[in-house]
This record gives C-alpha cells, structure tokens and sequence, in this order.
C-alpha cells in the first residue's frame, strides 16, 4: 500500500463506526462538565455561589443559585444518560449565556490565561467565553444529530420503531 492510499484510508475515517457514535464522548464530555459544575457549586456550599450572585446583583439569587446548581447536576446527568437531551438542553443552554454574558465575556474569548510561572507553578488570569460555547456547541450537536445508540433517548427510539 503506498504512502497516499495509507494516508486517505486513515486521514478520512480511520474507525469504521456508525456516525452516530460521534454522541458518545460528546454526551461524556458535556454531561460529565455540567455534573462537576454542579457539584463543585455544592461541594463549597451553595450559600457561597449564591453570595456570588448576590455581589453580582443578579435579582432571586437564591432561586437562581438553585436552579443553577440543579440545571448543571440535573442536565448534566441525563446528558450523560442521553435522556430528553433537546427538552433538557434549553435549561443548560440558558445557564450557559447567562454565564457568558454575566461573567465571561468581558474576559475575552479565551478560556486559558497563562500570566506567569513561577516555583509555585502557572499563574492563570480570569477565564474567558470559550469554554461556555464550546459546552453550547456540544449540546447543539446533540440535539441536531441525536444522543446516539447508547442512550436512553436511543433506546426508547428503538423500542417506538419496534426494533426490542
């Protein structure tokens, strides 16, 4: 095989797997996001994300600091089961612009900041917007291409169309 035919075989689609295998480290990567947002909102306490929202003079902070924090873990735990992802993307999708608009953009785009280095290690500045597009981004593939077949989502799809 020459060094062309190799690389168009491999460059194209090296994995023969359906398409719809594409969702799966999506769905990991977005669920497993929003879960850890979540829990590192409780994890600290919840009173402190809502002092934060306080500071920020966001109105019902309590409320929002709640629905918050049960959007990331709720969301983020049936994204990673592929379970009513386009119902459950427009809560996360509303948290993430809030967050965007709120918080990150006037930080600029970038989610990484390097401001020196020193014996303690990398000193980071405010991330920006990036990241919160790219959690956008993700859920939008989801909804656009669907959960894929190892989801819930799937395999109620599957079970509708009569195929268990």
């Amino acid at each position: 095989m020459n060094k062309i035919s190799l690389l168009s075989k491999y460059a194209i689609s090296p994995i023969a797997l359906p398409f719809q295998w594409y969702a799966l480290p999506l769905r990991l990567m977005v669920g497993g996001g929003f879960i850890e947002h979540g829990y590192a909102k409780l994890a600290r306490g919840p009173e402190a994300f809502i002092g934060i929202l306080h500071a920020m003079g966001m109105p019902f902070a309590d409320l929002l600091g709640w629905a918050t924090i049960a959007i990331e873990v709720l969301g983020g735990l049936m994204v990673l089961l592929g379970a009513l992802v386009p119902v459950m993307s427009v809560p996360m999708i509303v948290v993430l612009l809030v967050a965007t608009l709120t918080v990150h953009l006037p930080n600029g785009f970038s989610s990484i900041k390097l401001l020196s280095y020193d014996a303690a290690g990398a000193h980071f500045g405010q991330p920006g917007y990036e990241t919160d597009m790219l959690y956008l981004a993700g859920l939008l593939a989801l909804c656009v291409g669907g959960a894929g077949p190892l989801s819930l989502d799937g395999w109620l799809s599957k079970r509708r169309k009569g195929g268990d």
